[in-house]
């Protein structure tokens, strides 16, 4: 008998993960968004079988609901599903950067025949919706998983052999430990590239080149920046606690970098760079990590007529996607290069060898 999966918001995360589960299981998929236009989408590119604006009805047919929404609204969800007559042995999980405040919220569902396990994908990408969705956007990631103490080891292996497809590493762990390591490699920093940027702000309203100057290496640095502002203020308010906390350490850390400024002492200086760049350089290049990874190319041009159109004929011929394109027209150390991203190290190194052997010279930077 063919199972029901529910999505809840498809999107970006939702979509790859609905395609995952489709290319190991034989389930009939159904989506719900809050805008319907996304559910017509997802169908087109056949990431759902069909989509309801009835959550309830579809919610009580599901084997498997996986709620896809921002981390405020999963919650809504989840006091929504406790009204419902769900089926017995029903497996909910989300994939929330956030644990904490929605693992609360799912212990209304303890008393009912249901198991919900919190569910953390970590991968992404910088395109957002359901065009940008790929079965393979998780493999190799850690995908955390955060259960109930209650919850029985056999619901984590039936949802681990849902999410098979994903190719990804499982790992478990607590909704307390899962928003204190997040927020350390995710969170914080996303913190820390707005203040940069807004710092920023404020310069260039009393210079404008301070603007034309950040468009190369500043631009490159404070990318994550870019992201859903809704999203963010979520995640940073489900995560207060940490961020606090962080921002204590954080303020400490300037503090003392400010003593070595103000003592211009070479050495000291010298080695606190040192051991940032030692740690830097010693962090995994292909691991994919709680940010979303950059896999960029930096290819040398010629001013000449074409010259972009040659470049993505080649790669298109190699049936390489090409992510992002960007004519840097400035940078520190290079001039005239294109800046190519693409969603895999696996593309990025295929685009690296089909360029050069056509006589590009390419740059990876680290």
């Amino acid at each position: 008998m063919k199972k029901h999966v529910l999505l809840i918001g498809t999107g970006l995360i939702g979509g790859s993960v609905a395609l995952a589960i489709r290319k190991e299981h034989k389930a009939s998929i159904t989506g719900y968004d809050v805008n319907i236009e996304h559910c017509k989408l997802a169908k087109m590119l056949h990431i759902i079988d069909e989509y309801t604006e009835n959550l309830q009805e579809a919610a009580e047919q599901a084997d498997l609901i996986i709620l896809a929404a921002p981390v405020q609204e999963t919650e809504n969800i989840l006091e929504e599903l406790v009204a419902y007559s769900l089926k017995k042995g029903v497996l909910i999980t989300d994939v929330g950067s956030t644990k904490s405040k929605i693992m609360e919220k799912a212990k209304l569902l303890e008393q009912r025949s249901t198991s919900f396990i919190g569910g953390h994908p970590m991968a992404g990408s910088h395109k957002t919706g359901a065009g940008s969705a790929k079965a393979h956007l998780f493999e190799n990631a850690f995908y955390i998983l955060t259960p109930l103490a209650s919850t029985p080891v056999e619901a984590v292996d039936d949802l681990k052999h849902w999410l098979k497809g994903t190719n990804a590493k499982f790992v478990i762990m607590d909704a307390k430990e899962h928003d204190a390591l997040t927020g350390v490699v995710s969170h914080f920093p996303h913190l820390i590239a707005s203040s940069l940027v807004r710092q920023v702000q404020a310069h260039a309203e009393q210079n404008e080149l301070v603007k034309a100057l950040a468009a190369g290496g500043f631009r490159d640095i404070t990318r994550i920046a870019s992201s859903s502002p809704s999203m963010w203020r979520d995640i940073i308010i489900h995560n207060k606690h940490n961020m606090l906390s962080l921002l204590d350490e954080w303020q400490e850390e300037m503090n003392t970098i400010r003593k070595m400024v103000e003592k211009a002492d070479g050495m000291e200086l010298h080695n606190y760079f040192l051991g940032a760049k030692t740690y830097r350089d010693s962090l995994p290049q292909r691991t994919k990590g709680a940010i979303p990874a950059f896999y960029d190319l930096y290819v040398d041009v010629l001013d000449r007529p074409g010259v972009i159109s040659d470049v993505t004929t080649l790669l298109a011929k190699e049936n390489i996607s090409i992510t992002n394109i960007r004519i840097i027209e400035a940078r520190e150390d290079v001039f005239g290069v294109l800046r190519l991203s693409f969603q895999t190290e696996d593309d990025r190194t295929g685009a690296k060898r089909c360029l050069e052997i056509s006589g590009y010279e390419t740059y990876i930077t680290m």
